[in-house]
């Protein structure tokens, strides 16, 4: 808890190997929770700011030239020959030491304590006037973001622009701040990251052309520079307007993947099958443009609207969200289709778990750390003694980490390593060359906070008609819905609450809307003492329909599912789920994507939640 510059410049000097055991000792006594001690009373004045800790290196070469009567020079001629760690050097240099020392009037045992206590910092303390450099920048920094967010994360961004895992993290760092970044957009966006709205009012923070991969800064800028102050009103215009140099089908196709021109034409599957025909329009007006060539409405000035070039774009199906979510997360290293991974992230408590690569990177061999990510792979595989173990990617807010789950920690928690699944786990960083990991003792599934989701307009799953869909819970993603009232219609498989989807075995009559209690299926509400013994790792016997009131309540509605989810997860197996939401008349059938192990223990605490009636269990066969 700094409350003065000296403490900033001392927090970055105290992370470093060395000066960093003793960092605990140093908050304690600036608190008056320890008493302050100083090795020895002559050197108190060098150690009096720091609480009597070793912080920097100007310290080192201080108590040096004052215990055994070194030259500065000469002192730091020592430093570095301990920095070296070469034993020969380091047991000449303290015989030196020892031996000013005791021609000063210091005790053997005095020299002694005071080599050994300088040795750690004498090759890893960090230069004072460093220290307090960096810390004027950490202050600047720390009051503009304080002061000025939006202004200080849009600088952020555009000084990392090129680099989409840094971008990714520091967005990630804008939905914990709640600030509002908003999607590229070709009649929106500049090629920087930019502020829209004003100060004071509601401000967010508009991606940058320019920021997505694939697309030069010069090329983008000349696309910028067309649309001028008015919005191109459709693809034709978008094409007759656009300055082509250096736009290639590439850097269109990029812009099109990362739904820069979503607001012109919403489906991107059609942009991207007629991609020839855009390109081939707009060079064809560019052309136009170069030669002087006018037409017969150029003659009348903006009396009379020109006829737009007619641009007719293949009839085709438009991609899924998870496809575009693909290309978003690949272009710019995060995704606007689907409520962000860094925005989920950014709920968790960054005081209790690891959420980002580069908080890791920070931590050394052994550390024991607490890490939050989504289950981006998994590989399956047996150790040389023949234990059963996996190896996980797990995903982070900006970037990956492997985490290697042995032995008892792996089989005992096989029904968590699945991609989708949002963990938490406890481990030892474990480094090989360069190369850091994550060695699993305890995992489980974190149930994911409630985030904050855009408005109606902004809301790029808002699909379907709205007196079908039900109001959405928060956390949860829906996939398509239909009425009960016996239309056949597909359902689509939905990731609820961040868990993926996992194939329901081809050999079983699965779930889906289509499932109506009179098929030929044994179906009956659960019932109290019920004999159903637990399937183990066989084939499915059952599947479950779980039934959801909604209410009033959406924050109770969101708890319920979370609550759900999290019971469901604890009885890993192989029953698959359907679940059911009841809104009003209407009931909406939600392919929960998941399988669980059905059993009299899960029925009545699911029952607990949800009432009596609303577990039923069909039999398979």
């Amino acid at each position: 808890r700094p409350n003065n510059f000296r403490d900033i410049a001392a927090m970055v000097a105290l992370y470093r190997p060395g000066p960093m055991e003793h960092i605990d000792r140093y908050i304690r006594a600036k608190h008056g929770e320890e008493e302050i001690r100083y090795p020895h009373p002559s050197v108190k004045e060098f150690l009096e700011e720091t609480y009597g800790v070793i912080v920097y290196q100007d310290q080192v070469l201080l108590i040096v030239q004052r215990f055994a009567g070194y030259t500065l020079g000469e002192a730091d001629a020592f430093r570095k020959a301990m920095g070296k760690k070469v034993a020969a050097i380091m047991a000449e240099e303290k015989e030196v030491f020892l031996s000013g020392s005791l021609k000063r009037g210091y005790t053997q045992a005095e020299a002694d304590e005071m080599f050994q206590l300088i040795e750690p910092f004498a090759g890893y303390a960090f230069n004072k006037a460093h220290a307090v450099s960096y810390a004027l920048i950490a202050y600047w920094t720390a009051y503009f973001k304080a002061n000025y967010p939006v202004e200080y994360m849009t600088a952020v961004l555009n000084q990392r622009l090129g680099n989409t895992e840094r971008m990714a993290a520091t967005i990630g760092e804008c939905h914990r701040m709640k600030i509002e970044v908003r999607p590229p957009d070709v009649n929106h966006s500049d090629v920087p990251f930019i502020i829209e709205g004003q100060r004071g009012g509601a401000q967010a923070i508009r991606f940058g052309l320019g920021a997505i991969k694939g697309v030069g800064e010069v090329a983008i800028a000349a696309v910028v520079e067309s649309r001028g102050a008015e919005p191109f009103a459709s693809v034709e215009d978008l094409c007759r307007r656009m300055d082509m140099k250096g736009i290639n089908k590439r850097i269109m196709e990029s812009l099109i993947k990362a739904g820069a021109l979503d607001a012109l034409e919403p489906s991107r599957g059609a942009l991207l099958a007629g991609l020839d025909r855009i390109m081939g329009l707009a060079n064809q007006e560019a052309k136009r443009r170069e030669s002087g060539q006018t037409t017969m409405f150029d003659l009348f000035g903006e009396s009379v609207d020109a006829p737009m070039p007619e641009l007719q774009l293949p009839t085709t199906a438009d991609a899924g969200k998870q496809e575009k979510a693909g290309w978003e997360h690949e272009l710019m290293g995060v995704t606007f289709t689907e409520t962000p991974f860094a925005q989920i992230l950014a709920g968790v408590d960054p005081g209790t778990a690891i959420i980002s690569v580069q908080d890791l990177e920070t931590e050394q061999a052994n550390a024991r750390v607490d890490l939050v990510g989504q289950v981006a792979s998994v590989r399956h595989f047996t150790t040389r003694n023949g234990s059963a173990s996996a190896a996980v990617e797990l995903r982070l807010m900006d970037g990956a980490v492997e985490v290697a789950a042995f032995g008892a920690t792996y089989s005992e928690n096989q029904g968590l390593w699945r991609e989708g699944h949002f963990l938490r786990v406890n481990g030892r960083v474990r480094m090989r060359g360069d190369q850091q990991s994550v060695v699993c003792d305890h995992a489980s599934i974190y149930v994911l906070p409630t985030v904050d989701e855009p408005p109606p307009s902004e809301a790029p799953w808002d699909e379907g008609p709205a007196d079908v869909e039900p109001a959405q819970p928060a956390g949860v993603t829906v996939p398509a819905v239909r009425p009960d009232n016996g239309t056949p219609a597909p359902v689509a498989t939905g990731a609820a609450n961040g868990l993926s989807p996992s194939d329901v075995d081809g050999a079983v009559d699965a779930p889906s809307a289509d499932s109506d209690d009179g098929d030929a299926e044994e179906t009956r509400p659960h019932q109290n003492g019920h004999a159903q013994q637990p399937n183990g790792n066989g084939g499915p016997k059952h599947w479950l329909r779980v039934s959801l009131q909604e209410t009033d309540n959406p924050e109770e509605d969101a708890y319920m599912v979370r609550e759900v989810f999290k019971l469901l997860l604890s009885y890993p197996g192989n029953d698959p789920v359907l679940l059911e939401v009841r809104t009003g008349a209407t009931t909406v059938r939600l392919e929960a994507s998941m399988k669980a192990q059905g059993c009299p223990a899960l029925y009545e605490r699911l029952e607990d939640i949800l009432g009596a009636g609303m577990v039923r269990e069909h039999t398979i066969g």
